[in-house]
């Protein structure tokens, strides 16, 4: 199947060559890109699906590199509004102990719709929360939610080792043992990880973070996934909270408990990222460990401003994410770009990073940090994910530049087209592959059900 997207106004390519198109053509075949450049054409036998995108910018799908996204079901609570990231844990964690696997089902449905119609075409999640009781295959259940949807996913094996009997945060019933983690990241790792370009399923492994699991699992984490090739996520200098458990349980800070544990290199991505030393942005640049930012969530808890220009001055990988919605209040990846531009701009002032730069890091960047240079640009042989925005709606009305337009202007963040490996999953805002009404309504009953059981309990 052939796809040819006419006339785009603007092709921002994020090559190796920063091009920018105007008035071009783009060619797909089957889930490749083949060709851009001024009319383009195929044999006369070739009939391909035409897209016309005049008065439309094209550009690589954004990605989002952090989410936990069964936390879609508790957005809005009022019992952790206004709290900082330990609070607010910990009164979650109550909420979280009731997760069953449909709210992990219709929990990636609601922010894979999201991400999709607002223009991600490769995410990850960060799953850890595993209550006694339940099943034991909640990502299997993500991967199968992907699937239908069809989004390029990165699943997570998240684990929680360290309960609050022996001095972390979580509670007891939704921490689990190291043997039992290790047995089912080695599962998933060997029944769906795909290390081929174009793959649409990898696994990553990640221990939630320094305050929620044992210093041995990451060990143990870290050489599991080196023995079979994958990735290494957590959490890491989140907040001044973990930096202060950090020095008081270890006597280091969260950057030098990971050298001690061997998670520095090009195969480990960090959620946040926000308190660093010059010494450890350097670190991280020369490693090639990659840094998740997460401007909303991290404004919302109060938790601080990561450093992204230094990181990006450095060397260093750095992606953009939504982060879980119970800490944003939703997956809308265009969004976070923009607010990622006016919170480096609120830091750095006039030596903060351009529009052009900013999206790059959404795209080529996330690329990068989760390990994918055949996705993130739009060259040829590289995988076909691709987004089309209108830049003649009305909200970009006078403005002189599509990068700025796109990352500054508009008023809402539903893209025009998003393909996926080669395939249109949504057009004119709208998804194509799932009735967005059906999953909002079935999702709205398990949280709501799963809401009230635990009020239910507290009243109790």
């Amino acid at each position: 199947m052939s796809i040819l997207i006419k006339n785009a106004s603007y092709i921002i390519t994020f090559n190796d060559h920063d091009e920018l198109l105007e008035k071009a053509d783009l060619l797909i075949e089957d889930n490749k890109i083949i060709a851009l450049g001024q009319n383009l054409s195929l044999p006369s036998s070739e009939k391909p699906q035409i897209i016309d995108a005049h008065g439309k910018a094209v550009l690589p799908g954004l990605v989002n590199t952090h989410h936990h996204l069964y936390q879609t079901l508790f957005r809005g609570l009022p019992e952790v509004q206004g709290m900082p990231l330990f609070y607010w844990l910990v009164n979650l964690y109550e909420f979280w102990r009731h997760i069953i696997p449909d709210a992990v089902y219709y929990g990636a449905m609601v922010g894979f719709s999201e991400l999709l119609r607002t223009g991600c075409t490769l995410t990850t999640d960060h799953h850890y929360v595993f209550p006694k009781g339940q099943a034991s295959n909640l990502i299997d259940t993500q991967i199968t939610a992907a699937h239908e949807i069809g989004i390029r996913f990165h699943a997570t094996r998240g684990s929680m080792s360290l309960g609050k009997s022996e001095g972390g945060l979580p509670p007891d019933e939704v921490v689990q043992d190291s043997e039992t983690i290790l047995k089912d990241s080695q599962r998933l790792i060997e029944k769906y990880h795909d290390p081929s370009p174009f793959a649409m399923t990898r696994l990553a492994l990640a221990p939630c973070s320094p305050f929620s699991v044992t210093l041995d699992l990451m060990r143990q984490s870290q050489i599991l996934a080196r023995e079979n090739g994958v990735m290494l996520h957590t959490h890491l200098a989140e907040t001044l909270d973990e930096e202060k458990f950090c020095l008081e349980r270890y006597e280091r800070r969260p950057v030098e408990l990971m050298e001690d544990v061997g998670w520095i290199g090009p195969d480990v991505w960090f959620a946040h990222a926000i308190h660093l030393s010059e010494r450890e942005i350097g670190l991280l640049a020369q490693s090639g460990s990659g840094v998740a930012h997460c401007p909303s969530s991290n404004m919302k808890l109060g938790s601080g401003i990561c450093p992204t220009s230094d990181l990006v001055k450095a060397g260093a990988k750095l992606g953009i994410a939504v982060d879980g919605s119970a800490s944003n209040d939703g997956s809308n990846i265009w969004e976070e770009v923009r607010r990622a531009y006016l919170l480096n701009h609120l830091r750095y002032k006039d030596e903060g990073l351009s529009a052009y730069e900013t999206l790059k890091c959404a795209t080529r960047g996330g690329a990068d940090v989760l390990g994918r240079p055949d996705t993130g640009r739009l060259e040829a042989g590289k995988a076909a994910d691709i987004i089309l925005i209108d830049l003649q709606d009305v909200a970009y009305a006078g403005s002189h530049d599509p990068l700025v337009s796109i990352v500054c202007c508009g008023n809402h963040s539903l893209v025009d087209t998003t393909i996926v490996n080669g395939k249109v999953v949504v057009r004119k805002g709208q998804l194509l592959t799932q009735d967005t009404e059906e999953i909002r309504s079935k999702a709205h009953q398990v949280a709501s059900e799963i809401v009230r059981k635990e009020r239910g309990l507290k009243k109790a």
